[in-house]
């Protein structure tokens, strides 16, 4: 162990922090940056938490890229916890913005489950994954976007309410942030 790491070990004492030297070769430092770096950002996993009506809770999240790249194919997974039975079909509203308010907003409403496993079916205690694409045009020029969701019915244009308004970002008309995400360029 060099003369520096052991003097910043005991600067540390007991603290789990580790000093590494940086490379000091271009041979060394080429490797450490292939070992370093990745090619695309990975997925991104959210916590969930957001109650709608005591009837369904978003339990997780993911994004993949983590960081959306334009004109390419983000894949998003929402996990519902279902709480208690529906007596209609809800549609999932997707809101993406940019963050810079440049962009027009993106709608990506669509039936939950890919339209194949209605809400009116969804059974208390289950967990229903919801995926869909999202693809920024190839031309944005946004540094970052806001994924806006919730439940609504179609038919009466009514969003179920957000029961824990505390426990997650929303902007008080029954919108819920999922995720910010930086944009790559």
């Amino acid at each position: 162990m060099s003369v520096r790491l052991l003097a910043a070990v005991a600067l540390l004492g007991a603290s789990a922090a580790c000093i590494i030297e940086a490379p000091t070769s271009a041979s060394s430092s080429a490797a450490g940056r292939t070992s370093a770096t990745v090619r695309e950002a990975p997925k991104l996993s959210l916590r969930g938490g957001a109650n709608l009506e005591g009837k369904v809770e978003l339990v997780g999240a993911e994004v993949e890229p983590g960081r959306p790249v334009p004109g390419q194919v983000a894949r998003v997974t929402l996990l519902f916890k279902v709480l208690e039975e529906m007596d209609r079909d809800y549609s999932v509203f997707v809101h993406v913005e940019d963050a810079d308010g440049r962009m027009p907003r993106m709608n990506l409403d669509h039936p939950p489950a890919r339209g194949v496993y209605p809400t009116r079916q969804w059974r208390k205690g289950e967990t229903v994954r919801d995926e869909f694409s999202l693809t920024l045009p190839a031309e944005a020029q946004v540094r970052g976007i806001n994924l806006w969701w919730g439940l609504w019915h179609p038919e009466t244009d009514t969003r179920l309410t957000l029961r824990n308004p505390d426990a997650v970002r929303h902007d008080g008309a029954n919108r819920i942030l999922l995720a910010q995400l930086p944009v790559a360029q």
